[in-house]
């Protein structure tokens, strides 16, 4: 079954990725600054924002302002829940960025239905 399309051109319409024609062009540089701005956020988006030449690659500003307004979220509701929760709802937060992270290595957007809307529209992806 592998063998039946040999490049993706022959995939049929609703198995191809959802993919843009400027993310055609996605390093491997470019998916693991990805990951470390979802699993080290909100540090790593800040980093990257001070980088001239990773701060316009395509890919990376997709994800950037996401992970950037996640990692603040987390952070915020970590500590205000997790001070009577154990620190439960920090850490699931947590996971779910490291999620998104494995997501956006693997080639993917990640849509955050609140969050997603929010960076396009400030203009930030």
């Amino acid at each position: 079954m592998d063998d039946e399309f040999e490049n993706k051109d022959e995939f049929p319409q609703d198995s191809m990725p959802d993919m843009s024609a400027s993310d055609m062009d996605i390093s491997d540089d470019d998916k693991l600054w990805v990951m470390l701005a979802w699993v080290l956020t909100p540090l790593v988006p800040i980093i990257i924002m001070l980088m001239a030449d990773k701060k316009e690659r395509p890919f990376i500003r997709a994800h950037n302002g996401q992970a950037l307004i996640w990692g603040l979220l987390t952070v915020l509701f970590g500590f205000a829940l997790g001070s009577f929760l154990c620190g439960i709802p920090g850490l699931i937060m947590w996971l779910i960025g490291c999620y998104w992270g494995w997501q956006g290595y693997q080639g993917s957007q990640v849509e955050i239905p609140v969050v997603t809307n929010f960076v396009k529209d400030q203009g930030w992806a």
